[in-house]
C-alpha cells in the first residue's frame, strides 16, 4: 500500500477547489499602498478568480485531497 501524500499547507491556505473541480485563487496588490487605488479597483481585487488552466496541474499536485 502506498503511503499517504502530504498536503502542501501553504497551497492549502491559498487555493480552494470548487464543486466542478476548478481552483479559486485570490488576487494580489490588495495589501498595501491602497490610498492611490480606486474604490472599484480595490473592490475587484477582493474577489476570488478561477485559476488559469496552465497552473492547475501544479496546484493539483500540491493539494492531492483538496
Amino acid at each position: 500500500m502506498l503511503p499517504k501524500i502530504k498536503t502542501h499547507r501553504g497551497a492549502a491556505k491559498r487555493f480552494k477547489r470548487t464543486g466542478s473541480g476548478k481552483f479559486l485563487r485570490r488576487k494580489g496588490y490588495k495589501s498595501h499602498l491602497l490610498a492611490k487605488k480606486t474604490a472599484r479597483r480595490k473592490r475587484v481585487l477582493g474577489n476570488p478568480v478561477v485559476l488559469d488552466p496552465s497552473n492547475k496541474k501544479n496546484v493539483k499536485r500540491l493539494l492531492p485531497y483538496g
